[in-house]
């Protein structure tokens, strides 16, 4: 079987240790704090030291990847003389996978003995992140480039997104909510439950009275899922935006009622989903039958 390559960006969120541990390559997005310029690096403590800048009043600002920069990372993927799988965020939710597409269409041009594939995840962040995953894991038992790539486009529907946050005011800049709603919500104190369906987009499915209850929503929403499924030995990822004992939470309250999964990670967000949703969110990402946001 002929050697492939894996890759993916750094929006998948995960470790930058497990990334490196299981030779995923990623391309980082930039981002500016108080104006200064930062590439992702996907290490757990530039996340936390983000998010509790945010909390200090750092201004963050996050950059798309352009097509020179998708071009240049996938050339040196290429020149590894393997095949390569590459997997981004939701197409709906990023412009920069069109500038991923332009650039490997010119890959492609470029090296025509080899495959270069990119997958449209309809996934984001942990979404991303547990896809990475899964399709690494079959890599490394010895699977396929065609199986992988089979089995990711079968069930990368079947990830579950499930969020909350807990200020309003970060999808308000980032055009997900209006002025008033930010404004109105804060003032009665609700947090938003949002979903991502299999357009790939974020969409707020609840409107929650306060932080317990939209954890509460989570939860009953989690178990709702998983109890359709058998999830033995299933691997679930939580990630939280500074606020890991709410994570633990969750995790806890999975865990006592399904003793038969796998590995639950909890981890922080990574810092360019978290510069539009600000700390105090909780993520919940794992493998079900279909996406159902009730």
């Amino acid at each position: 079987m002929k050697d492939y390559i894996i890759a993916t960006s750094s929006t998948a969120d995960l470790p930058r240790e497990w990334l490196d541990a299981h030779q995923i390559p990623f391309i980082s997005y930039s981002f500016t704090v108080n104006g200064d310029l930062k590439q992702d690096d996907c290490l757990e403590a530039s996340r936390d030291a983000m998010f509790k800048g945010m909390r200090r009043g750092d201004d963050l600002k996050t950059s798309m990847i352009n097509e020179f920069a998708y071009y240049e990372f996938f050339k040196g993927l290429m020149e590894t003389g393997k095949d390569v799988l590459f997997l981004d965020m939701s197409e709906k939710m990023s412009v920069s996978f069109a500038n991923a597409n332009r650039a490997a269409e010119r890959i492609r041009g470029e090296y025509p003995g080899q495959r270069f594939y990119v997958m449209d995840t309809r996934c984001i962040s942990g979404g991303l992140g547990l896809l990475v995953m899964l399709l690494a894991r079959r890599r490394e038992a010895g699977e396929s480039l065609d199986a992988v790539i089979a089995w990711g486009e079968v069930n990368k529907l079947k990830i579950a997104h499930r969020f909350t946050v807990d200020d309003l005011n970060y999808l308000k800049r980032g055009g997900r909510v209006s002025n008033a709603s930010a404004l109105v919500g804060s003032l009665l104190n609700i947090k938003p439950v949002l979903y991502v369906p299999d357009v790939g987009t974020l969409e707020v499915v609840k409107k929650a009275h306060g932080r317990k209850a939209a954890m509460n929503s989570i939860r009953d929403g989690v178990l709702n899922d998983l109890s359709r499924v058998d999830c033995a030995g299933a691997d679930m990822l939580i990630l939280h935006a500074d606020c890991v004992q709410d994570a633990e939470w969750v995790r806890d309250q999975v865990r006592a009622a399904h003793p038969e999964m796998g590995n639950i990670q909890v981890g922080s967000l990574g810092v360019v989903i978290g510069a539009h949703t600000g700390p105090g969110l909780i993520a919940v990402f794992y493998l079900t039958d279909i996406r159902v946001p009730k």
